[in-house]
């Protein structure tokens, strides 16, 4: 069936208001990779940053991580950044116009766009997955927009989506560009959690850029997984037109006026894992293999407490709605998605962000649960998580899990 057959439910308009709450704290990595961490150590004397959009060297390997996937790339249609952040910044002020984007979306998109004085609408996702909005759903929220005079030019998905841990069907992506583009939106996709999918030769992924090669800007942050977050950088893939190369211009332009500088230790590090030596694709296979234990049994433990949550299929997170324990949660004080982000915070210990800073209504007791605080509180533990056949039967990990699971079952 096509898009245009599908009855959805319309679109829900994005309030243009003051950011509210921050973005969620960060979460703890797996160790650094001793082959990473040396070849920052080699570069540790440089002491000068790479120029605007990063240097030779770290573009180069981007586009040989980008030709490995499929998608054939030049130096000069890359620009890196430290952190996905202030390069997505960049590229919604380099493209203009309002932004949308899924409901529920990575924390950081909407107050992104605020920043900049943008008009931006978060448009309800299709019930396979999140991280695109459904079709039908852009269409009118396009078609609202338009009617109330604004100017909707750009589109943020993400075809492996934090915080709701899905993989976007082939199908539905398709569906959403052609719309998309079919209505004059340039897309960027976050691509940063490709390399996370638990089970990569089962999962068919396609990039917005192998079928609308002229209007996707591909945007992958190296923490989701190939460095770690402490070493930030990000980069991008433009398309090779003469409309993108001016885009990139004032991306560029835009990140000089930022400071926002890859250092030059940190891009070397970032160069050597995007050329994908052996020891990063087996630390990326290991921590994949890892989660593909550890997040289904977080979402068995979910489930079996009367929650709901769709399937992990990538990622460090759950995507959990609580809405069902909604009673028992009001007798504990909880009654919308930042008291049972401060709940469950102080239940687990670890940082649990509400459904709130992922565009999600405040009365939807909906949260972002990691499963990363579930390998281990040491890298002695975390070490062992990663390298162990069966990292359930692991004394720290059952007693994680169990603290995770009695969290939730005592709301039942």
């Amino acid at each position: 069936m096509h898009w245009s057959e599908r009855k959805q439910p319309h679109a829900v308009r994005q309030d243009h208001g003051p950011v509210r709450y921050g973005p969620p704290a960060p979460e703890p990595g797996l160790p650094v990779l001793p082959e990473l961490a040396d070849v920052l150590a080699a570069s540790a004397a440089r002491t000068s940053p790479e120029p605007p959009g990063g240097g030779t060297i770290l573009r180069e390997a981007a586009c040989a991580y980008w030709e490995r996937r499929g998608l054939h790339s030049d130096p000069g249609d890359i620009a890196a950044a430290p952190g996905a952040q202030p390069l997505l910044l960049a590229l919604i002020a380099a493209h203009g116009g309002d932004v949308l984007m899924p409901r529920p979306s990575p924390a950081t998109w909407m107050p992104q766009a605020r920043l900049l004085g943008r008009p931006a609408y978060h448009v309800p996702t299709p019930a396979e997955c999140g991280g695109i909005p459904d079709p039908f759903a852009l269409l009118e929220t396009v078609r609202r927009v338009r009617a109330e005079g604004g100017r909707p030019r750009l589109l943020l998905i993400s075809v492996v989506d934090d915080p709701t841990a899905t993989v976007a069907p082939p199908e539905l992506v398709r569906e959403v560009c052609e719309a998309a583009v079919g209505e004059g939106l340039h897309i960027v996709s976050d691509e940063t959690w490709r390399d996370t999918v638990y089970r990569p030769l089962d999962t068919v992924l396609l990039s917005p850029a192998e079928m609308c090669p002229d209007d996707v800007t591909v945007l992958v942050d190296l923490a989701g997984a190939l460095t770690p977050s402490a070493w930030p950088v990000a980069v991008a893939r433009f398309p090779a037109t003469g409309r993108a190369a001016v885009r990139r211009a004032r991306a560029l332009d835009i990140l000089t006026a930022l400071g926002a500088l890859v250092a030059e230790p940190v891009a070397r590090a970032a160069a050597h894992a995007l050329r994908e030596p052996e020891a990063v694709t087996e630390r990326i296979r290991q921590a994949a293999g890892l989660q593909a234990q550890v997040a289904p049994a977080a979402h068995r433990a979910v489930l079996t407490a009367g929650a709901l949550a769709r399937p992990p299929q990538a990622g460090r997170h759950l995507y959990a709605d609580l809405g069902p324990l909604r009673t028992r949660l009001a007798a504990r004080g909880v009654t919308d998605s930042m008291e049972l982000e401060e709940y469950l915070t102080q239940r687990l210990g670890t940082p649990t962000p509400g459904g709130h800073r992922f565009g999600d209504e405040l009365g939807a007791l909906r949260v972002r649960l990691g499963t990363g605080p579930l390998l281990g509180s040491t890298p002695q533990e975390q070490m062992e998580s990663l390298t162990a056949v069966e990292p359930l039967k692991l004394p720290h990990v059952a007693q994680a899990l169990s603290i995770f699971a009695a969290a939730l079952d005592e709301l039942r």
